[in-house]
C-alpha cells in the first residue's frame, strides 16, 4: 500500500528535533496528518513548511498540562482526534542520586514521566471516542532496561517507569477488550541532542559517533512506523534496537 496510514491522525511530541523530525516525516509520507509539538515553535514551523499536506503545529511544554490538553484539542480541531500517539519528548540530565539538586530530577520526571501519562491518558480518551482503534508509542531507552552509569540513575528510573507504563496500559486495555495498541521502543545510542544535553557538552554526541557508528533518527522513525503499521491483530509491545558495536 503506497499510504499505510492514510485517514490516520498522528501526534509527536518532541517534534523539533533528533527523532521526533525523523518520525513526523516517515509518519506523514506514510499518509498521516500530523501534529506536531515541542516548544521551539520556529523548528515545528520549518518541518511543518516541509511536509505541507495536513500538518499542524502546537507550541508545547510537557511540563504544563495546560499545554498537552491543548495540543489534543488543535487534533481534534484540525483532524477529528488522534489514531496514533508518539510519546517520544523526553529528556536526560547527568545528575547523581547521592549529590544532585532537585530540579534537574524534577524536570526529567515532569517531562519524561508525568508529561507522558497526561498525553497517553488524553489519546486513549480521543482514540475510545473515535472508535476506530488506536496506537500508543513510548519512545524508551536502552536505559530502561539497565543503568548505564552511576550519573544516570534518575534518567534510567524515569525510562524504566516508561516501560512499567507501557505494560500497565497494556494490561488496562486488554481487560476492557479495547483494540487499541500500545509498544514502547528503546533504543541505545542515537545521533541527536541527547548526550550534548546530558552531558551538558556540546559534540558529545558526535564523539560516541567517532568512536563507533551510532544510530540515526531515520533508523528508530523506521522501527516506530513498522510498528504502527502492523495489521491490527499484531502488537509488537517492545523494540529494544541499539547500534552493533554498542557494548552495553
Amino acid at each position: 500500500m503506497a499510504d499505510p496510514l492514510a485517514g490516520r491522525s498522528a501526534i509527536v511530541t518532541g517534534a523539533s528535533s533528533g527523532i521526533g523530525v525523523a518520525t513526523a516525516r516517515a509518519l506523514a509520507t506514510a499518509g498521516a496528518s500530523v501534529t506536531l509539538a515541542a516548544r521551539r515553535v520556529d523548528r515545528l514551523e520549518a518541518l511543518a513548511s516541509e511536509l505541507g499536506g495536513r500538518v499542524a503545529v502546537q507550541p508545547t511544554d510537557m511540563r504544563r498540562e495546560d499545554d498537552i490538553l491543548a495540543l489534543f484539542a488543535v487534533a481534534r480541531a484540525r483532524f477529528g482526534g488522534v489514531d496514533i500517539l508518539v510519546n517520544n519528548a523526553g529528556l536526560g540530565r547527568s545528575a547523581p542520586l547521592s549529590s544532585a539538586p532537585t530540579e534537574p530530577w524534577r524536570e526529567m520526571l515532569e517531562v519524561n514521566v508525568l508529561g507522558l501519562c497526561i498525553a497517553t491518558r488524553e489519546a486513549i480518551r480521543d482514540m475510545e471516542r473515535r472508535g476506530s482503534g488506536g496506537h500508543v508509542v513510548h519512545v524508551a531507552s536502552m536505559a530502561s532496561h539497565r543503568v548505564p552509569s552511576p550519573d544516570s540513575g534518575v534518567y534510567s528510573a524515569t525510562k524504566f517507569a516508561v516501560r512499567a507504563l507501557t505494560e500497565a496500559l497494556r494490561q488496562e486495555l486488554r481487560a476492557r477488550e479495547s483494540p487499541i495498541r500500545v509498544t514502547a521502543v528503546s533504543p541505545g545510542h542515537v545521533l541527536t541532542e541527547f548526550a550534548d544535553v546530558f552531558s551538558g557538552r556540546p559534540g558529545a554526541g558526535a564523539e560516541i559517533d567517532r568512536r563507533f557508528k551510532i544510530l540515526e533518527p531515520n533508523d528508530v522513525a523506521d522501527a516506530i512506523l513498522w510498528v504502527v503499521t502492523r495489521p491490527p491483530h499484531v502488537e509488537v509491545h517492545d523494540v529494544l534496537m541499539r547500534p552493533t558495536g554498542q557494548r552495553n
